[in-house]
């Protein structure tokens, strides 16, 4: 009987350590409930400008911001960065433009990249 005792306190200790392990790793819909922000997969275009494209070129796109201000950061909005060919705007988002601003090809991968190209033009352009 006391044989039976310790296997089943060993099982009940093992499912316990099972499951302390579960909720401590989690999975990624139990992280996001949590609170933590969703991968960078999972973030909309919108999402991703606001939070790495905003501090420089604003909500609103228009570049007025401290830093922005600072480095000189286009208007998304203007004439210059809306005429830039899809190709253009999608190399200056992947790889960088100047030595002000960073690419994202490699943080955010091709998808982000593109999805970020379509929200500068369907947010801030005239189409």
């Amino acid at each position: 009987m006391e044989r039976i005792s310790k296997v089943l306190g060993l099982g009940v200790l093992f499912g316990g350590a099972v499951l302390a392990f579960t909720l401590v790793s989690g999975t990624p819909q139990a992280s996001f409930a949590a609170g933590a922000p969703p991968p960078a997969q999972q973030q909309t275009a919108e999402d991703v400008y606001l939070d790495k494209c905003a501090v420089c070129h604003a909500k609103d796109g228009s570049g007025n911001t401290a830093k922005g201000r600072k480095v000189k950061a286009k208007d998304l909005r203007s004439a210059e960065v809306q005429k830039m060919s899809d190709k253009d705007l999608l190399d200056a988002i992947a790889n960088g433009k100047g030595k002000d601003m960073d690419g994202f090809k490699d943080e955010l991968g091709m998808p982000m990249v593109t999805a970020l190209e379509k929200y500068v033009r369907t947010q801030f352009g005239n189409k």
